[in-house]
């Protein structure tokens, strides 16, 4: 069925075209137009004025509407890509917790299991292993009980048995993290800095051996830091001098209040930013209480304030917030133009998990991955590769 979405505002990297229209079949992009077309044969949807926008992609997401992905069924897969479907994430990377190897095994198998059966919801990009090597002083909610050094005969085994992790987010001044940073980036898997007590220097050592992209920036990790009376730069000093590192951000208003997430704007610019849910399981629910990791052993959560939180409010514990809550926060809240906010949400994740040929903007040729919104963020259709999933 050939599709035709007109009377849009349809946002492109640069500019938002008024009056606007898209034409797609077989589930690919076939041509935008500045005024109305005729298409004989074709389905016309008529977008009232509202928004035409690329898809958003989310490349840091571990559940939503009452699933995790460390439950470890297809199930709970299919649900999380549905649930965040309905927001307008149209592909996403399904993110594991710390965990035992044997449970990031599990996980691991489970994404080969579903891969090929996910047809209602966000498309897979690749599975983001976010631990176990992380610095314990800066776990937040991570579980204790499964942090630990990298072990080369684990990451090798991991690593030679699964093609479909894209994605590994380690702290790099860790004894080993060095030489798995150079491993992982020579199979093409992004090294991230995360959950790290690093420095400066750190970082500049880290980036020599492949690591590229910092994990939700500030959250985590050091910024300026004094020791023996001395001060030091941290990791969100190097990611703001570091044109080459992109950072990503849980833009929920939250974890980051507006100056933060405008100061980033203002120091890293859009082309550099990739905006995150970071969510859990009781994300696009109305829960109050939640577990954090898989059911049968997660930790215990507090849903308070719009965010997840530890019992003991010592931590925020993942978010609650969707894609479109993060387009609203930036827009809305940090007042940052809109065509910049979608391209944080779409081209620029795109381009670091290496799909941009296919996704993250509306161009001919590319994947029908698109959203139609209003004027307040809300999400009025849906389309994944063509197919209308709301």
């Amino acid at each position: 069925m050939r599709t035709l979405i007109i009377n849009g505002r349809l946002i492109t990297t640069n500019e938002i075209i008024e009056n606007a229209s898209i034409l797609f079949e077989d589930g690919i992009i076939k041509e935008i137009f500045r005024d109305p077309p005729a298409i004989e044969g074709a389905l016309v949807i008529n977008a009232q004025h509202n928004f035409i926008s690329p898809g958003f992609i989310d490349m840091h997401v571990h559940g939503g509407g009452g699933c995790d992905f460390m439950d470890g069924s297809p199930e709970d897969f299919l649900s999380i890509a549905h649930t965040h479907a309905q927001h307008g994430t149209t592909a996403m990377m399904p993110t594991t917790l710390t965990s035992d190897k044997a449970g990031i095994m599990r996980i691991l198998d489970c994404y080969d299991k579903t891969y090929g059966a996910n047809k209602n919801g966000a498309s897979f990009a690749g599975m983001h292993i976010e631990g176990p090597y992380f610095a314990m002083q800066h776990r937040g909610a991570q579980d204790p009980r499964y942090i630990r050094n990298p072990d080369k005969e684990e990451y090798d085994e991991i690593l030679l048995k699964y093609d479909c992790i894209k994605r590994w987010s380690i702290a790099p001044e860790l004894p080993g993290a060095l030489e798995l940073g150079r491993l992982v980036a020579s199979k093409n898997i992004i090294a991230s800095i995360a959950h790290t007590d690093a420095l400066y220097d750190d970082v500049r050592k880290a980036m020599e051996h492949g690591y590229s992209l910092v994990t939700h920036l500030y959250s985590a990790m050091n910024g300026v830091v004094r020791r023996n009376a001395y001060r030091y730069a941290g990791v969100v000093e190097a990611a703001f001098l570091h044109d080459e590192l992109d950072v990503e951000i849980i833009a929920d208003g939250k974890h980051l209040p507006v100056p933060l997430l405008q100061l980033i704007y203002k120091i890293k610019g859009a082309s550099k930013i990739a905006l995150i849910t970071d969510a859990m399981r009781a994300a696009a629910t109305n829960v109050v209480t939640s577990t954090l990791g898989a059911k049968d052993n997660g930790l215990d959560v507090i849903i308070e304030d719009g965010v997840a939180k530890l019992p003991d409010r010592s931590s925020f514990a993942g978010s609650v917030a969707t894609a479109d809550k993060l387009v609203r926060v930036m827009w809305k809240d940090a007042g940052i133009p809109l065509t910049e906010v979608i391209r944080m949400i779409t081209e620029t994740p795109a381009r670091i998990i290496g799909v941009s040929d296919k996704t993250g903007t509306l161009v001919a040729g590319r994947d029908a991955d698109i959203v139609l919104f209003d004027d307040a963020v809300n999400v009025m259709k849906v389309f994944v590769r063509g197919k209308e999933i709301i």
